[in-house]
Formats: structure tokens, sequence, C-alpha cells
């Protein structure tokens, strides 16, 4: 009986060569000869499968993020960090990724929101060999890794544009090793970076840009993320919708001319369930910060946050604020305790 749907394509050959494929495991066994498939193992360490049609570059993002052992900072489910293409939402909302797929600017966006460090390049600005230089790099190292965002077109593969890591490289034929995470569609294949160039060159009909591809790294900083928190309470909307739009409107009608007024003004007319909001997120620091075994890094962080506070208190801003809530016992508690 016939079945809707499709299963999979047949990868066009050329110029994409069969990862598994007996050519396929020749040119990987060269290339980890040859030292050049270095990133290759944490990235096959944390490959996905997009979860949605449109979700390609949320799936490359988060694969390279996981691979970077970058820490999200916020929960993922149950206990656990972890980064998850839902957790990708900072830039562009997911219903809008999900319909309409998801630009390279914005993809650039997201990786810097999620701690990493990004260099982006679009093939109007750079060349073929800048790129098989980074390709190189980024292959003989596992501390950095490629995304490309490519027209299918240019592969003789069905579909529009594109997002996909690289895995690794091969030297001798000068090709790289895309592993898609379209994996319902086609599997990781080899390809003439040649013509990967020219899918990345290929004009974005949304935007009107050049696409292109970025490296992502892990930051050589000191852990600089002190607090991340979901947006998904039903409080958020109240108050954005009251800093976004009611306060520019009173501090007009109120006319005022100094930063007391402002405070005062603000925060006398808050919303009714601001003191939910603010237990919420109590709650949320609380368990984060003391509700497990912290590892070093988390310790560090933890340091961090501590010194951070201490600054803050110190602070012109802080005094006057904590005078303007004295009259909320609640409110002046809650914030004291909790940095606010």
């Amino acid at each position: 009986m016939a079945m809707a749907g499709l299963y999979r394509r047949l990868l066009p050959y050329p110029p994409a060569i069969d990862f598994a494929s007996s050519e396929g495991k020749k040119l990987f066994i060269e290339a980890i000869q040859n030292g050049t498939m270095e990133g290759f193992y944490r990235l096959i360490s944390n490959f996905q499968t997009q979860s949605e049609p449109a979700y390609c570059g949320l799936a490359s993002l988060s694969m390279v993020l996981n691979a970077l052992a970058i820490d999200p900072g916020r929960k993922w489910k149950g206990p656990w960090r972890w980064f998850d293409e839902s957790m990708l939402d900072c830039c562009e909302s997911l219903e809008n990724v999900r319909t309409r797929g998801i630009s390279f600017g914005k993809v650039v966006c997201l990786a810097h929101c999620a701690g990493a460090k990004v260099e982006a390049f679009r093939t109007n600005h750079t060349t073929i060999d800048e790129f098989r230089k980074h390709v190189i790099t980024c292959s003989t190292s596992d501390n950095c890794h490629v995304i490309s965002s490519y027209h299918r077109s240019a592969l003789k593969q069905t579909g529009t544009g594109h997002f996909s890591p690289i895995g690794g490289y091969h030297a001798g034929r000068d090709m790289a090793l895309i592993l898609d995470v379209a994996r319902f569609k086609y599997p990781p294949h080899w390809v003439p970076l040649s013509i990967l160039w020219e899918g990345m060159n290929i004009i974005d009909d949304t935007t009107g840009q050049h696409r292109g591809f970025m490296l992502i790294s892990t930051p050589h900083r000191e852990p600089g993320l002190l607090y991340t928190l979901s947006c998904k309470h039903e409080s958020w909307v109240s108050i954005a919708k009251y800093i976004m739009e009611d306060v520019p409107l009173l501090l007009k009608s109120e006319g005022v001319n100094d930063i007391q007024k402002v405070l005062s003004v603000v925060f006398s007319s808050l919303p009714s369930n601001f003191g939910e909001f603010i237990k919420w997120i109590a709650e949320v620091r609380s368990q984060e910060d003391f509700g497990q075994i912290l590892s070093t890094e988390e310790k560090a962080r933890v340091a961090m946050k501590e010194e951070v506070l201490k600054q803050v208190q110190g602070t012109g801003l802080f005094s006057t604020c904590g005078s303007i809530f004295v009259f909320s016992k609640f409110l002046l508690q809650k914030l004291t305790t909790f940095g606010f």
C-alpha cells in the first residue's frame, strides 16, 4: 500500500560523496592521517537531526555549542543544562523560524546570545582562499567549528537555503565534510570546497544578502554569564508591556527631571503582579545557585555573582532604589536578598 510522504532523498553523486560509502570512508581515513579531522569527534558526539524542516540553523548552532561544551546557564529539562533548538529564541521567535526559516545574520546573533565567540563572513567580503584557510584551521583543532550557509542547488540537491556544520577537510581532494543536520533527507557527505563556495555565494532572496560561513569558538574569558531567565512565565508579558509601553507615557505625563523622580514614578505604578514576578525570579535563582553540587566552573560563576552584587550594592543607584522601596518591605527584602 502506497504511503504518503518522503523517505529520504538520493544523494546526488557527483558532486557529493556519501560519507558511509567506500570512497567516503577512504577520504575519511586519509583526512585523519593528514590531521584535518580533529574537529570531527566532538561534533559527531553531538550530531543531531533538526526537529523541524526549517530548523537547520538552530540545529547546526545547538550541535556546535554542545560540541564546544558551552554552558547555556539555564536548564533544558530536569536538572540538566544543555543546548536545544527550543532554547535558541533570543533573536527570532521559534514560530517565525518554524514557518519562514532563519537568516544568516540571525544565526550569528543567536550564537552571540548563547555566549559563543563568533566570526561571520559573507562571501562578498572574503575569498574562497580565506574560507579554505578557516576550514583547515578548525579541522585541525577541536576549539572551533565552521557552520556553512549555502543554497542546495549548487550541490544539485533539492531544497533552497540550508545550514550545516563542516566536520572535516580532505586536503588532497580539496573537499569538505558536511554534517547535514537534515539527516532525514541526506546523509553526511563530502563535497568539493569550490562547489560549497558556489552555494554560499548565491544571494538569499529573503534578505537580498550573500550567504557565507561563521567560525564559532569558546570565548577566552572567565565565566561571564551571571543569570539567564526564561521568558515563559506569564508575568513577563505584563511586565514587558509596562516597561516598554506604560513607563514612557508615565514619565512624559509626570514631567520628571531627575533620577529619584524617575524611579519613584516607575516603582509607584508597578503592575499588581510585579511581586509574583520578583518571587518567581528569586525561586529560579535560588534553585539554580544552591540546589546542586557545583563544579569548579559553576563555583567561579557564583563567586563572580557575589562580587558583582557587592559592587551593585555600593552604588548610589542601589541606595536610591532602596530608599524608594522602604515603604514596601516585601520588595525591599526580595531585591536586597537577590541582587535586584
